[in-house]
């Protein structure tokens, strides 16, 4: 009998971590993930995939003639973000020795982070906890992403 691992099949849990992936917002919660996940990462001899899911305003998405000074303010500030996270990620794996891959996109969170959770074979996903009050009530990204159960989630306080 071939088993998939033999057959050069990709088998989520059973041919070792390989890629770990941490969505990272800034924020102190999702800025401890990465540190947590690259700890994982280094043990594992795992890659670290850092990515950064830009939401877009909710605001401007359904109006379309929103102004466009302001879309273009908040582009430019979501460029410095994804260009101040990148940096810090590729500081972080320098100092532990680590591969890392830093992806920027836009969109929804949780559908950002299947997709490429899904595109890099993700072994694992961790995400900070969230601190805003409305996420008690309708859900943070963390439960959303554990109901989905594509993947272990592992969030971090």
């Amino acid at each position: 009998m071939v088993t998939p691992a033999a057959a050069g099949a990709f088998e989520l849990g059973t041919d070792g971590p390989t890629a770990i992936l941490v969505g990272v917002d800034g924020s102190a919660t999702s800025l401890r993930a990465a540190a947590y996940a690259a700890g994982l990462a280094r043990r594992q001899g795992a890659r670290l995939v850092v990515v950064y899911v830009e939401s877009i305003s909710s605001v401007t998405a359904g109006v379309p003639l929103a102004d466009e000074a302001f879309r273009q303010a908040h582009s430019v500030a979501s460029d410095k973000a994804a260009a101040d996270l990148r940096r810090q990620a590729e500081e972080m794996a320098a100092a532990w020795g680590i591969s890392s891959t830093f992806i920027a996109t836009q969109g929804d969170s949780l559908a950002g982070l299947h997709r490429i959770a899904s595109e890099f074979s993700a072994d694992a996903i961790v995400v900070g906890a969230s601190a805003k009050f409305g996420h008690r009530l309708a859900g943070s990204l963390a439960v959303r992403l554990v109901r989905a159960a594509k993947w272990p989630v592992t969030v971090v306080p």
